[in-house]
């Protein structure tokens, strides 16, 4: 049985996983609405406007580190004998977002780009909520190269 890394990170299929990514993120971005849907498209616009380019090699960058973190649930979730993996996430929605959101604090603590780093701490305490939105569509995109 192949590895989440093994199946994501193939050079072959990278290039697809990040505009998978490029692609999951802008449909997320669409459906925001409300005051934190306003802050994130408003944060997201500042990174894009200010920074060209950061956003497509911040994505290539931080597809595997993320997929590092999704690994240890896929691995269990192949043993669970689940079918959907964007359930299993939505089960484990609290556990997932802390294992995601360690990849972006990250970056955000090491970036020199104070306009990237100003938007990050924007919405970052709503950042959970986003990312709990997004996984059933992540385990979809992710279920796609198993």
């Amino acid at each position: 049985m192949a590895t989440l890394q093994e199946m994501l990170l193939a050079p072959d299929v990278l290039p697809r996983v990040n505009s998978d990514v490029l692609a999951l993120v802008d449909n997320e971005l669409a459906s925001k609405s409300g005051v934190s849907g306003t802050a994130v498209k408003v944060a997201f616009k500042a990174v894009t406007a200010f920074a060209p380019g950061y956003y497509q090699e911040t994505v290539a960058y931080m597809v595997p580190q993320m997929v590092y973190q999704l690994a240890p649930f896929w691995a269990d979730f192949q043993v669970s004998g689940s079918a959907d993996f964007g359930d299993y996430l939505v089960k484990r929605s609290d556990e997932v977002s802390a294992a995601l959101l360690e990849v972006t604090d990250e970056m955000a603590h090491s970036s020199g780009r104070a306009t990237v780093v100003k938007a990050y701490k924007a919405v970052r305490n709503g950042a959970g909520r986003h990312i709990e939105a997004a996984l059933p569509n992540l385990g979809v995109m992710v279920q796609k190269y198993a």
